[in-house]
């Protein structure tokens, strides 16, 4: 067996100044007499810096390709999932609210109102939602899109698994998401 040799003794890292890092910039772009003080230190690092990412920057450019992806388009609704119409949003500017909500298994929700148009995705389990003034209901499974209602008191209830929900609001005016009905608990 040959000896293995000793490693070598660790290096004290390199101490930079103003002066050493201008050094070593290209002369195109340092070419003004070394300045002193904290704007100093600070454009040189800030020039140092970017010289040293451009050549990472323009490779990761370069590998990169231009292509259109595929969409899945989920839904498209001018009406809720009960059939009624939506009208138009509230005025003002927008305001867009995303939630992820999950429901126990075997739970109902509180009965509640929606002010503003909305949707939701079943990430997992199952979802009935039901209508309470007609008493219809729709189940949507996992991968389903649904149009929610608005001012109509509905409420969904999960299955014999927990549902996960992704829940997308237009509102605005710093409305509510969802109204309790007189009595009842918040949704969320």
């Amino acid at each position: 067996m040959r000896p293995v040799a000793p490693a070598a003794p660790m290096q004290k890292p390199k101490h930079y100044t103003v002066r050493t890092l201008l050094a070593t910039l290209p002369p195109l772009i340092a070419p003004w007499p070394p300045r002193r003080g904290k704007t100093a230190a600070c454009l040189a690092l800030s020039v140092a810096a970017s010289m040293s990412l451009v050549p990472l920057t323009s490779s990761v450019a370069h590998a990169q390709q231009t292509a259109s992806a595929h969409a899945d388009h989920l839904l498209k609704a001018d009406r809720s999932w009960n059939g009624k119409p939506y009208a138009n949003y509230p005025p003002g500017p927008p305001t867009l609210s995303m939630i992820r909500l999950t429901i126990p298994p075997h739970t109902a929700l509180p009965w509640h109102t929606h002010p503003v148009p909305n949707a939701g995705y079943v990430l997992s389990g199952q979802l009935t939602i039901q209508d309470k003034a007609s008493g219809a209901s729709h189940v949507f499974h996992q991968g389903e899109a649904f149009a929610e209602s608005v001012d109509d008191a509905h409420r969904g209830v999960s299955g014999d698994t927990p549902t996960i929900l992704i829940l997308t609001y237009a509102g605005g005016n710093n409305l509510p998401t969802s109204i309790p009905l007189k009595g009842e608990k918040n949704e969320y």
